[in-house]
Order: structure tokens, then C-alpha cells, then sequence
């Protein structure tokens, strides 16, 4: 299990939201690269980065800084907001992207994001965010009517390889992690499984680890957290080696 801090782009800047309201910003940075570096010194094996304003807009707003992440950090990165066709896809792998994190794309358009995982396999993931269950689109702010369990037999067989989960009702909020959802998703899916959404203490760590070990859960995303220091990365790192010892 490993620790995801993230890194939300717009208007380039790092920021976080709270439950994906755009109206409801905290900038921590003005300058995104400088915020990935720091993870990476503080220990960090994996970066997550989203593009928020190219998941609100539909096109991709932050290629350049994404760029600049990527050459500046020696550790992988994964990428989602605003890839909604293919030449965005390979534009960001061409950045030097590790994997894409597809939202929009692989609920509304399965052909194209079947063709997508065809290209470039292995390396193309589907975040799943809900709301009391349900999935949302375009940045969180479309709802798609359907549910989890009913969107996630298509991505798989279209060849997903590996799902972020994300509360929206718990994002930014520092409310805890939804385990219990994240353990029903980790049953029945055949995938690794990303935790995102509430992630906010070491105590959250404690209560996902269970599921990395008995499930498929690979990671715990965390963003806002992590900047107000109430989850410690290098702590938290420390916690789950001593428990992999």
C-alpha cells in the first residue's frame, strides 16, 4: 500500500476543493512544480495530479505545468481531468505521464475508452467518483444514473487497469475514509483499487491497510490533508513499511 499526495491544478496553481466545488478553493501553492518536488523530498513513491480545470472545461488546461512535473520529479506520475479523447491521451504520455486516470470518457464514450486501453495497456485507469452511491461526470458536477456497481463490469472488460474511488461527499472534508465502500469495491473488482476522498489521519491509513493486504486496495490518495499536516507522509510511510517489515 503506498500514500498518493495530490496535487489539483487551476488556474495554475495547486489547490484543493471541497466536495469538487469549484466556488470552494484553497490555494497551497502557486506553483504546482515546487508543491510535486516537495512530495517527492518528503518521500513520496507516486504522485497523483489532476487537471481541474480541464475536467470542468473538457480539454486539457495545465499540459505545460504537467510537463514540468514530470521532467522535475524522478518518481512516477499518474495523471486524470480533461482526457476525453485520444490525442489528449498521447499528448500527456508523451509528457512523460506514467498512467491516465479517465473519467468522463470511460462512462459516456465505453467504445473510445475501450480503444484507448487497447493503445496504451496497462497504463490507463477510470475514477469512479459517486455521491451517495451514484457516479458523476464533467468534473463531478454531471450525474450519469447510474451506480457504481453498475457502471464497473464495462470499464473492466474494456480493460481498465485500475480504479480510483473517490467519496465525493467526503473530499476535502477531513470526515475519514468510506471503508466500507472501498472494501464492497475491492471484492468484486478484478483491478487494483486507489482510495481518494477523506483521507485525513494516520488513523485512516490504519483502517484502509486491511484492505491491501485481504483485497486489492493499492493506494490511499490524500490532498488536503497532507497539506494541513494532519496526515504525515513521511509518518504514514513509516507505519505501513513497519508493517510490510
Amino acid at each position: 500500500m503506498i500514500v498518493l499526495p495530490a496535487v489539483d491544478i487551476k488556474n495554475g496553481r495547486a489547490v484543493r476543493l471541497k466536495q469538487g466545488r469549484a466556488n470552494a478553493e484553497t490555494v497551497f501553492s502557486p506553483d504546482p512544480v515546487a508543491a510535486a518536488k516537495a512530495w517527492e523530498d518528503q518521500g513520496a513513491r507516486y504522485l497523483h495530479v489532476v487537471d481541474l480545470d480541464g475536467a470542468f472545461d473538457g480539454a486539457p488546461k495545465s499540459r505545460d505545468i504537467v510537463k514540468g512535473i514530470c521532467r522535475t520529479l524522478s518518481i512516477p506520475v499518474e495523471l486524470g481531468g480533461g482526457i476525453r479523447d485520444m490525442a489528449t491521451a498521447q499528448a500527456y504520455l508523451d509528457c512523460g505521464v506514467a498512467r491516465l486516470i479517465i473519467g468522463t470518457m470511460a462512462i459516456e464514450n465505453l467504445p473510445l475508452f475501450r480503444r484507448l486501453c487497447e493503445a496504451f495497456p496497462g497504463r490507463i485507469g477510470v475514477s469512479l467518483d459517486a455521491e451517495k452511491g451514484m457516479v458523476k461526470t464533467k468534473g463531478w458536477v454531471a450525474d450519469c444514473g447510474l451506480k457504481v456497481d453498475e457502471v464497473l463490469p464495462g470499464i473492466l472488460d474494456a480493460g481498465a487497469s485500475f480504479v480510483v474511488y473517490t467519496d465525493i461527499e467526503r473530499d476535502g472534508m477531513q470526515s475519514g475514509v468510506n471503508v466500507e465502500a472501498l472494501k464492497h469495491l475491492c471484492e468484486i473488482c478484478t483491478v487494483p483499487v486507489l482510495a481518494a476522498g477523506g483521507v485525513a489521519t494516520l488513523d485512516d491509513v490504519k483502517r484502509l491497510y486491511p484492505l491491501s493486504v485481504d483485497g486489492g486496495l493499492e493506494g490511499a490518495i490524500s490532498g488536503r490533508a497532507l497539506y494541513e499536516k494532519t496526515l504525515d507522509l513521511k509518518e504514514a510511510n513509516a507505519w505501513i513499511a513497519s508493517q510490510q517489515a
